[in-house]
C-alpha cells in the first residue's frame, strides 16, 4: 500500500525513490505545473495577480440634477466616460496652431546621429525664428506699454492717496479751528497771498 507522509503527499505503491527519484519525475511533471508548459520555448507562465480596481469619479452636472461617472483607462492614458456625458473630441494639428512642437524620439537620435539631418534641420530653426520675430517684437513692444500704463497708474494712485491725506488733515484742523472759535461759517483753504498779507499786519493791543 502506498504510505502517506506528513507533508501530506500521497506516494504510489510502484514509488520507487532510488528509481524516480521524485514524484514529479514518477508521475512526469514539472514542479511548476501548469506554468511550466511552455518552459521548451523558454517561456514561464507568470500567474495573473489579482485585479486592481480601477478608480471611478462620480460628480454632479453643474446644468441638470443627473450625474457624470467617468473611469480611469491606465492602458490608454485616458479616461472613460461610464454614464451621464458623451465625449466630444476636437483634434487640431499643432503646426497649423504654430504651437511648440515636442521633438518626437526618432527625430531626436536622429538630430544625434545624423550631421546632415542636424545641419537642415537648424537651418528650418534659423528661418522659422526669423518668420517670428515680428510677432516677438510685437509681443514685446506691447509688454512694454503695458509696464509703462502700470508705472503711470502707480504714481497716480500714490499722489491721489497723498493728496486726500492732505485734505483729510486740513479738514481736520479747520473744524478744530471752528470749535475753538466758535464758528459756523467754512473755512476756505489758505493761499499763499493770504500768508502775504497776514504778515504786513500789525496788531495792537488797547492801552
Amino acid at each position: 500500500k502506498g504510505e502517506r507522509k506528513g507533508t501530506n503527499k500521497y506516494y504510489p505503491p510502484d514509488f520507487d525513490p532510488a528509481k524516480h527519484g521524485s514524484l514529479n519525475k514518477y508521475h512526469r511533471s514539472h514542479p511548476l505545473r501548469e506554468r511550466a508548459r511552455k518552459l521548451s520555448q523558454g517561456i514561464l507562465v507568470i500567474r495573473d495577480p489579482d485585479p486592481v480596481p480601477l478608480p471611478r469619479f462620480r460628480m454632479k452636472c453643474h446644468l441638470c440634477v443627473n450625474y457624470i461617472e467617468m473611469q480611469t483607462d491606465p492602458a490608454g492614458c485616458d479616461y472613460v466616460i461610464v454614464s451621464g456625458a458623451r465625449r466630444k473630441e476636437e483634434r487640431w494639428d499643432m503646426r497649423d496652431n504654430e504651437q511648440v512642437l515636442t521633438t518626437e524620439r526618432e527625430e531626436k537620435e536622429k538630430l544625434e546621429t545624423d550631421a546632415m539631418f542636424r545641419l537642415e534641420h537648424g537651418v528650418a530653426d534659423r528661418a522659422a525664428l526669423q518668420r517670428a520675430v515680428p510677432t516677438l517684437a510685437g509681443l514685446q513692444e506691447a509688454q512694454s506699454a503695458w509696464k509703462d500704463d502700470f508705472a503711470l497708474n502707480s504714481r497716480l494712485r500714490r499722489r491721489f492717496r497723498e493728496e486726500k491725506k492732505t485734505l483729510r488733515e486740513e479738514e481736520e484742523e479747520a473744524a478744530a479751528l471752528q470749535a475753538k472759535a466758535g464758528l459756523s461759517i467754512p473755512l476756505v483753504r489758505e493761499a499763499e497771498e493770504d500768508r502775504r498779507l497776514a504778515a504786513l499786519l500789525k496788531y495792537h493791543s488797547p492801552d
